[in-house]
């Protein structure tokens, strides 16, 4: 058969120069070739890939921090203690610079501690001979106060039954009655968390012994042990975190000042028992972002209408949406500027995070955490030529 035609075979010399061999003939037909390369699968869309490469970063990232939360949360005392002892560390440690300039370290230490333990043991014992001092005139004006709302609940427009009102005061009395070994057992349990909560307070003053006479010295041991490449990162994130805490604990100080003097002159003038108390929540509620203030003004509003009437919470009402405003709009803004500065979703998200996984702790030390995570973040940002954003 010629070898111009299809399907001719292919003559081929000899492995040795020999006579030649007949190669197998050529498919000429695509639908007679071998099928030896598989067909290619389809294409996964370049929007799914991104969104998977993102999604199993994201659950490493949670696993990751449900993980430091669930050891945290196991050593929460700890935990606990060292923030606390940190907290105090910021606010001390500018002080017991000051005082060392002229005396020595330990002793500059220990006059900024015991110093600041005698003035909030002041405050506290003056709040308590205040509450002492007017305590028979609060029980008279609560029950005068309660009397009175009792009566303009009957009146119209709200017509309530006046024996609903004494049944709801005797199945409270006999709630009580009957749930006494409750009550004795939740006091009791409520006498051994305040031993917890008094070695947790220890813990920290312990701790910012240390911290404020030679934390400096302690992080920068810390830093010498890691490895070369990663000391230079963690002396910068280190250094930006603590200026963020130190910025928000010093700003967060202020506007809990600020708040609870304008809460005590308020309530003050308007005549409202317990003004100081009132105020010293207020100080003590403002830690808790976007929510304390409120409540501890809420707080005041009740007692404000037990004991001075509706005109007066009314006012008071007025005064929390003032003080609110000039929290939001005036105080965060320009006392947190040195701070970083957080979306208010961002503030309302964290709150609710911290006190879901820790309570009331962790609503307090939920924002100062993540403006810290932000800013160490920005800190360690590579820059143009690959180091680190912030210089070492």
């Amino acid at each position: 058969m010629p070898s111009g035609e299809p399907g001719a075979a292919t003559v081929a010399p000899g492995p040795f120069g020999g006579t030649p061999m007949c190669m197998p003939p050529r498919p000429s037909d695509p639908r007679q070739r071998p099928q030896d390369v598989p067909p290619s699968p389809p294409r996964v869309p370049e929007a799914l890939r991104t969104a998977a490469a993102y999604a199993w970063r994201i659950i490493a990232v949670a696993v990751a921090v449900y993980s430091v939360f669930a050891v945290l949360g196991r050593f929460h005392e700890i935990a606990v203690a060292v923030f606390l002892g940190l907290v105090v560390t910021a606010v001390l440690r500018p002080v017991a610079d000051l005082v060392a300039r002229v005396l020595p370290r330990p002793l500059a230490v220990a006059i900024s501690l015991f110093g600041t333990i005698a003035l909030v043991l002041g405050v506290l014992a003056l709040v308590g001979e205040a509450v002492a001092g007017e305590r028979t005139t609060l029980v008279r004006e609560f029950r005068t106060g309660i009397e009175r709302i009792e009566n303009r609940l009957e009146r119209p427009p709200f017509r309530v039954d006046p024996e609903a009102l004494t049944d709801v005061q005797s199945r409270i009395g006999q709630l009580l009655s009957s749930h006494r070994s409750t009550v004795i057992s939740e006091a009791l349990s409520g006498a051994g968390k305040l031993v917890e909560v008094l070695t947790v307070f220890a813990l920290a003053l312990f701790c910012s012994v240390f911290f404020i006479h030679s934390g400096d010295r302690q992080w920068g041991w810390f830093c010498g042990q890691l490895p070369p490449v990663a000391r230079r990162r963690a002396t910068v994130a280190g250094r930006a975190a603590w200026r963020t805490f130190t910025g928000y604990t010093h700003g967060i100080l202020l506007v809990a000042a600020t708040n609870a003097i304008l809460v005590g002159i308020a309530l003050f003038a308007l005549g409202v028992p317990l003004a100081l108390p009132l105020a010293l929540l207020e100080f003590f509620a403002a830690f808790v972002p976007l929510v304390g203030s409120p409540v501890a003004l809420a707080v005041a509003a009740v007692v404000a209408l037990a004991a001075k009437g509706p005109l007066t919470a009314a006012v008071v009402v007025a005064l929390i949406v003032v003080i609110g405003q000039i929290e939001g709009h005036l105080l965060h803004p320009v006392v947190m500027s040195w701070a970083v500065r957080l979306h208010p979703v961002v503030v309302a998200l964290s709150v609710v995070g911290g006190a879901v996984a820790a309570g009331m702790v962790g609503a307090v030390a939920a924002v100062p955490l993540v403006a810290v995570l932000w800013s160490v973040r920005q800190a360690l940002r590579p820059s143009g030529d690959g180091a680190p954003a912030e210089g070492g």
